[in-house]
């Protein structure tokens, strides 16, 4: 299924979106990226098509651009076998259409980088992070990525990175360079009316995919604590069911003071939970720059964060460093919550941060410039 004539333009600047769920999704950060991303292109003078899966997006979404071309292929729809998948079908159609250039998401999609290139299609490969070190995967799906991460530094053009502790990663292991472009943050352009039910800075948020490597099992542990005295509101889910869901769920039915809320993909709806927490805990180990956390510093969240090089690099001096253990988690956030004049402290420290270097206009301006010189490669 298809959502635009077979053909895809041989306009002289004209790129391919491959490996997120399509446009406009908002299902992780790519998809994020993509909303952002792929507007902007068009408005720099490109032709733009976003490869995408069947059902993971609505044509009616009113913050569809209609300037950005939509196609659907096929997949298969499996935890460990959607990414290969998807990717294949979509990298097989940009080969027969021949864009200028590939903007390529993932580095299980190196498998099929060979199709791109015999075709003399230049690829910006945005490797994520290094997916072969997260929990959440299996032995075979970690071999997968790292295969896929040798293959995607053999085949890719250039690489990106969002996280320089990403790119010290890739040069030690593949040594191959790349360009630094991060996640960006939307800043509310006014103060969002507080969540129903909560006050301001009285109450601990956490945003995160429930996977283990995102700290959710030991702060579930804290929230057993936390729950008796201050309001928790958790925002997330695995996305397939399992144990994480069950027991956000029973603390939720067990402590009147703890919201699941699941899934959220209301932007203002987030921009106020984010705007008005007392403490955002953000758990995420692996990864390199997380959306979710940028999008926390560009609404002014007061943070308490799991001790990582990633989470150092972004954040700076913004935030509270905690270890991942369910009492070292209860301390940090209660002594954050207690502590008004901290609170206003790291807020404006993490709006400061995200204003210098993660803002969506600077993340679209670096695309849209290391693009242009791929395409212009001969």
């Amino acid at each position: 299924m298809q959502n635009r004539s077979e053909s895809v333009t041989s306009s002289p600047k004209s790129v391919v979106i491959i490996g997120t769920r399509g446009y406009p999704s908002y299902y992780g950060g790519f998809e994020t990226a993509v909303r952002r991303i792929a507007p902007h292109l068009v408005d720099e003078g490109w032709d733009v098509t976003v490869y995408g899966r069947d059902g993971a997006t609505r044509d009616d979404d009113p913050g569809r651009d209609p300037r950005v071309h939509t196609v659907v292929t096929g997949g298969i729809e499996k935890k460990s076998l959607s990414t290969l998948t998807y990717g294949l079908t979509a990298c097989w159609h940009a080969a027969r259409h021949k864009p200028d250039v590939a903007l390529v998401m993932n580095v299980a999609n190196g498998f099929w980088l060979p199709l791109l290139k015999m075709r003399g299609i230049k690829t910006l490969v945005n490797v994520d992070g290094i997916e072969w070190d997260r929990q959440k995967w299996g032995r075979l799906a970690k071999f997968t990525f790292r295969v896929g991460a040798k293959l995607t530094a053999r085949w890719g053009n250039r690489m990106v990175y969002d996280a320089e502790a990403i790119a010290a990663r890739w040069q030690r292991d593949f040594g191959v360079d790349g360009v630094f472009i991060p996640y960006g943050g939307d800043e509310p352009t006014e103060i969002l009316p507080v969540p129903e039910g909560l006050t301001r800075r009285g109450y601990v948020l956490v945003v995160a995919r429930f996977v283990p490597e995102n700290t959710v099992g030991e702060f579930f542990d804290a929230v057993e604590t936390l729950g008796q005295t201050h309001d928790v509101v958790i925002v997330g889910s695995s996305g397939y069911g399992g144990e994480l869901d069950d027991r956000a769920a029973d603390l939720a039915a067990r402590l009147p003071r703890v919201q699941w809320l699941g899934h959220v993909s209301d932007d203002r709806k987030l921009h106020a939970l984010w705007q008005h927490a007392g403490v955002y805990f953000h758990g995420h180990s692996v990864g390199g720059t997380n959306p979710a956390l940028v999008q926390a510093m560009a609404c002014g969240a007061p943070t308490v964060a799991r001790d990582t090089v990633y989470n150092r690099e972004v954040l700076g001096e913004g935030a509270i460093l905690t270890e991942p253990n369910p009492r070292a988690i209860v301390d940090a956030c209660e002594s954050l919550l207690a502590d008004s004049a901290l609170q206003t402290e790291h807020a404006m420290r993490a709006l400061q941060r995200s204003r210098e270097v993660y803002t969506w206009q600077k993340v679209c301006i670096a695309y849209e410039e290391n693009l242009t010189e791929l395409a212009q490669l001969v």
